[in-house]
């Protein structure tokens, strides 16, 4: 298989299993799905949609999350982890969005990447599903299995996103983005994973991985 059929391969088989790609973490627009991403650093995407509604009822816009105070977004957050940074970024860059965009999340990668908390992959996120921009956010899923099929040599996120973005057209960008995590999380796991049921890195995989598979199964 040449790189371009194994690329071809692993898109029709990601379409073939997710034809509809749901955003995982639940929002109305895109200040709020900007707090959401934000909160889901090092947590889950369920875990985070549990207390977003806590949060958004007591604050789903800037101007009100402002008049809350550090601690107070804490308490409410603390579930998710890593609370005490999460919340001054989520009051931070509220003020940030009224004193400088009008309470408006921008549509801008650089500006999004200045606020507090956001970094480029948060930002990518946002420009992906709040916007509908071609981006390319690279998760620990995306991470994982671009090194797995042998699409990326796996030396750092900034190395996958480039080769992502070279090798996916840019149309399927936001949609592939979404169906490589959720194949990783069903068939390609960091633990607890299965050679036998993933067929795409079974069909295109890096042949060290499966040799390593196979040697510890044996």
């Amino acid at each position: 298989m040449t790189k371009a059929e194994k690329v071809q391969f692993v898109i029709d088989t990601l379409e073939e299993l997710y034809p509809e790609t749901p955003i995982p973490l639940d929002h109305k627009d895109p200040y709020t799905l900007l707090i959401a991403v934000l909160m889901s650093a090092q947590s889950t995407d369920a875990r985070v949609n549990t207390i977003t509604p806590l949060l958004f009822e007591r604050a789903d816009n800037p101007y009100d999350m402002v008049k809350l105070t550090v601690d107070e977004i804490r308490e409410i957050i603390k579930p998710v982890g890593l609370s005490p940074m999460k919340s001054k970024g989520i009051h931070g860059l509220s003020k940030i969005l009224i004193e400088k965009h009008n309470g408006e999340v921008p549509v801008d990668m650089d500006a999004l990447e200045e606020l507090p908390a956001v970094g480029h992959k948060t930002a990518s996120v946002v420009m992906s599903q709040a916007f509908d921009i071609p981006a390319f956010p690279v998760d620990t899923h995306i991470h994982r299995l671009m090194y797995r099929w042998n699409l990326s040599n796996g030396k750092s996120v900034a190395q996958t996103e480039k080769d992502a973005k070279r090798l996916f057209p840019k149309e399927l960008w936001n949609k592939l983005h979404l169906q490589i995590i959720y194949y990783g999380r069903e068939y390609s796991p960091a633990r607890g994973w299965k050679l036998e049921n993933d067929i795409i890195t079974k069909t295109v995989g890096r042949k060290s991985v499966i040799d390593d598979y196979n040697k510890k199964k044996a």
